[in-house]
């Protein structure tokens, strides 16, 4: 589990923008939604959630561009390999995911849920994991 003795490092497919987590994340998952899936390219992305207190970017900040949809949190990735880093507003606190697929190590938990289960496409079943669905947003932690 990250911690400020030991925190979890990230970063983006070029390396650019690099991060660390120091708070364990309370809750992870996969959300399906459409928006999730243009933005990836993928049928569903893997976030955790922390406080966005516990996250701080180390090197890069400038490459960091943010997509403000009018609904929904904020989405940020860089502008030089076009990699998804993190939602939500760091200087706003609140709700702030970290994509799974940027962090260097074992972010020490494990997908709790899949969300926006309505919206994954049906040529391509979810997985059977046993996990809790949500036709659209989960409910919180």
């Amino acid at each position: 589990m990250p911690s400020t003795d030991e925190p979890l490092t990230g970063a983006c497919a070029c390396g650019t923008v690099r991060f660390q987590v120091t708070e364990p994340f309370q809750t992870a998952g996969y959300c399906h939604c459409k928006r999730c899936q243009q933005r990836s390219g993928a049928l569903w992305s893997l976030n955790a959630m922390v406080a966005a207190d516990a996250f701080e970017v180390l090197q890069g900040s400038d490459a960091i561009v943010t997509w403000r949809p009018p609904d929904g949190l904020p989405k940020s990735f860089c502008d030089r390999c076009g990699g998804h880093l993190f939602s939500g507003d760091p200087a706003a606190g609140g709700a702030f995911g970290v994509r799974l697929g940027t962090v260097d190590g074992d972010p020490g938990i494990r997908p709790r849920w899949h969300q926006w289960v309505e919206s994954a496409p049906g040529w391509e079943p979810i997985p059977d994991d046993g996990l809790p669905r949500f036709a659209q947003q989960r409910e919180t932690d």
